[in-house]
């Protein structure tokens, strides 16, 4: 079932409740089921009540499924243009009914209605729209409460994918870290080669500890970045380059973990990286907006990508901070721009 919807059979089912319910009373008087009814409906006639019944069904349809499913699925204009919207659609489809019921029930029926009969047939189809409406909004709300369950349950199930994929993946911190400075031991007088596995060892000890928080702040993501961004370079050397322009008054920000280093990386999978087009990274902010730019250079090579780093940023600033990032790529330059506040 897909929640997001009303079952069709069951908006199928309510109209056609609604339907012979209002029109019952009529049918029993035809068949003289209870007596008594006569003086009510002296008309009553077989076209008579299946020209009631298919037109007050079809209203009855159409009211539900707009203001159950439609409205939600295919309109969204804002707040106000929405409310707007919806009363003008329930006025239109009134009118439309009414008036056609009345031009078709007077060619077929045979049976010519009065002032007093029109307004009357105005009258109860008004009160069956807004009993129509408030009952979608009952469905609408049992929707809502099942979407609420369902995601529950989903968050539930990635977490224990996610702590499964983690005991699968997981390797002893100490030895790696014990194998790092027996590496160190057999490179020492090569600073160089030094420096490239103290930085490759504050990396992993970082990326470890980064999975016992989702926030840190701006001045630990950069010195990480720092760390990543040497060995990038030991790879590149002068065909990468980075800019970094930051106050110091924003380093208390907090941002989710391995925010900068990703976005880097994706610059690096991204374009191409060569003497002739050297790669450069700017990092600056904007309007209390943490950037990240680079010049797009596209890769002559295929690049192996699920497309879901971005993603994956935004969803987190979206469950984290609440707010969602901003991704460009006017004038050549491509850019993400992250909240800070």
């Amino acid at each position: 079932m897909n929640i997001k919807n009303v079952k069709q059979s069951t908006i199928f089912a309510i109209a056609l409740l609604v339907s012979v319910l209002i029109n019952l009373p009529r049918f029993l008087e035809l068949y003289d089921v209870v007596g008594g009814l006569g003086a009510s409906f002296t008309s009553a006639t077989i076209i008579d009540i299946v020209i009631r019944i298919l037109f007050l069904f079809t209203y009855s349809w159409i009211a539900l499924q707009f203001n159950t499913n439609w409205k939600h699925r295919f309109f969204n204009f804002g707040k106000s243009l929405n409310t707007i919207f919806v009363i003008l659609t329930n006025a239109i489809l009134f009118f439309i009914t009414v008036l056609s019921f009345i031009f078709i029930h007077q060619k077929f029926a045979d049976d010519l209605m009065n002032s007093s009969d029109k307004g009357l047939l105005y009258f109860v189809y008004f009160i069956i729209l807004v009993i129509l409406i408030f009952i979608s909004r009952i469905l609408r709300f049992q929707i809502t409460h099942q979407e609420d369950i369902a995601e529950k349950e989903l968050l539930k199930r990635q977490s224990l994918q996610n702590e499964l994929s983690a005991l699968k993946n997981q390797i002893n911190p100490h030895f790696l870290f014990n194998s790092l400075n027996s590496l160190n031991s057999l490179i020492r007088g090569n600073e160089q080669a030094t420096t490239f596995v103290n930085k490759l060892s504050y990396m992993y000890r970082y990326i470890l500890q980064s999975g016992q928080q989702d926030l840190v702040t701006l001045d630990e993501e950069l010195k990480f970045l720092n760390s990543y961004i040497y060995l990038i370079k030991t790879r590149y050397r002068d065909r990468f380059s980075i800019k970094i322009d930051i106050n110091d008054i924003y380093l208390n920000q907090d941002i989710p973990t391995l925010t900068l280093q990703l976005l880097v990386e994706n610059a690096i999978k991204h374009n191409e990286i060569s003497e002739e087009k050297p790669l450069e990274v700017s990092i600056y902010i904007e309007k209390d907006e943490l950037v990240v730019e680079n010049k797009i250079q596209p890769r002559l090579t295929f690049v192996d990508s699920t497309g879901q780093g971005l993603a994956n940023i935004d969803k987190r600033y979206t469950l984290l901070k609440e707010k969602q990032i901003k991704i460009s790529n006017a004038n050549n330059m491509f850019r993400v721009k992250l909240p800070l506040n």
